[in-house]
């Protein structure tokens, strides 16, 4: 498995002030996949709970502006707790703390700006969903340690990552019941799939290091792996749609994202980290199908 890096300092990031450029790159402002990865099951919860037009409308603006903030104070995070082990890793090592490019105390100050901003953000939002993102806060601390104690650290991603479900449901339905907690399993599972998949990059890295996670857990055994995390996570939207009263068009429209996951399992190559991190970035296009989905389903 070649080494590589999925950091892109030749875009259109190298454009800005040069001294911007760490903090940007920090951020990972030059790959947004992350950021559709953290906005689209916030866009599923508040489609999913059918609020009106205009406020459907706003809250995705919000989700927008708070998944882009939010997204980089957890890789500021991510990064602040893992850049000795960045240092030893091909794909990471070129990153802003890992590399000196930035020291800590200028990571702490950006963090407590970007917080700051989030918590703008926030503050837009209904009581339920102000007391579930602040709640939240506490996994985006706690997910970067998990590759330290537990081979799951991806499932551990899926529940920080996934939580924009909840979020996004409480902030236009008010409320927690069964098709949140439901919404959530599937953000959930889908999201173990897919960082399944980008961890099969840093697979022999990790072995190096001592890092754990799902890919070194199952190997070459992934494929079936993904099959039954991406079926389930399928199944459990299918069983969200039912009890937020979707119409019966959401249950065809659920074929177009299945398709495009069972496209991902058959082609998988963990040998191949370019096309590890193609198929992590094409799960944008599932998670919109997804949102489509939703929305066919208020017909």
């Amino acid at each position: 498995m070649s080494a590589h890096t999925d950091i892109v300092a030749t875009g259109w990031v190298s454009r800005l002030p040069r001294a911007w450029l760490p903090y940007l790159l920090l951020a990972r402002a030059d790959r947004p996949i992350g950021t559709w990865l953290l906005f689209l099951p916030g866009l599923w919860g508040i489609l999913l709970a059918q609020p009106r037009p205009a406020q459907a409308a706003w809250l995705v603006a919000l989700f927008g502006i708070g998944s882009l903030v939010m997204r980089a104070a957890g890789c500021v995070v991510n990064d602040l707790w893992d850049r000795d082990i960045d240092r030893k890793v091909a794909r990471t090592a070129g990153r802003p703390l890992a590399s000196g490019a930035l020291r800590p105390r200028h990571a702490l100050v950006f963090l407590a700006v970007l917080l700051l901003l989030g918590l703008g953000v926030l503050l837009q939002l209904n009581t339920l969903a102000q007391i579930l993102g602040v709640s939240s806060l506490l996994l985006v601390g706690l997910y970067p340690l998990a590759k330290r104690v537990t081979w799951w650290p991806q499932l551990m991603m899926g529940f920080t990552f996934g939580f924009g479900a909840p979020l996004g449901y409480a902030a236009a339905a008010g409320r927690i019941d069964a098709a949140l907690v439901a919404l959530y399993a599937a953000a959930i599972l889908w999201d173990l799939g897919f960082d399944t998949i980008y961890a099969h990059q840093d697979r022999e890295d990790d072995a190096l290091v001592g890092v754990h996670s799902t890919a070194r857990l199952f190997g070459e055994h992934t494929r079936p792996f993904l099959a039954v995390v991406y079926a389930a996570a399928i199944a459990v939207l299918a069983l969200a749609g039912f009890l937020a009263g979707l119409g019966p068009w959401f249950y065809p429209a659920l074929i177009l994202p299945a398709a495009l996951l069972a496209r991902q399992v058959v082609t998988l190559d963990i040998n191949d980290p370019g096309h590890c991190l193609t198929l992590f970035r094409a799960n944008r296009e599932v998670g919109l199908a997804v949102g489509l989905a939703v929305l066919v389903g208020w017909i």
